[in-house]
């Protein structure tokens, strides 16, 4: 069974299958902070939607971040080394890519196993 949520007409914000949850693309509500502000609300939209999954940050499979401009490298990694927990780093990519909104410096999609599966 393949269970959906906040399902719209382009795109769901998660599906769960198999044990696994599959976050869509999270991006910040804020569209003039600075990265470490964009960092922090994308990481917070990714923490709501785990733990609607029944999951957490410690139990993310793969991460994949979109940084409009690579010279926000060091920047959105303090806020993702703050945020991670010792001993769970998932695998990760980070590249730079023209985001949908000019204004969004960061966007983060993840895949992280749901708890009890």
């Amino acid at each position: 069974m393949i269970q959906r949520f906040d399902v719209g007409a382009r795109l769901s914000e998660m599906a769960i299958h198999n044990g696994v949850a599959y976050l869509a693309g999270q991006v910040p509500d804020s569209e003039d902070l600075d990265i470490a502000g964009q960092t922090r609300e994308t990481l917070a939209s990714i923490d709501a939607l785990l733990a609607r999954a029944g999951s957490d940050k410690t139990r993310i499979l793969m991460a994949q971040i979109f940084l409009a401009d690579i010279a926000d490298f060091d920047g959105m990694n303090a806020v993702w080394d703050a945020w991670v927990e010792p001993g769970h780093t998932p695998p990760r990519a980070t590249v730079q890519a023209p985001l949908a909104n000019p204004k969004y410096r960061v966007e983060i999609v993840v895949t992280a196993a749901v708890s009890g599966a």
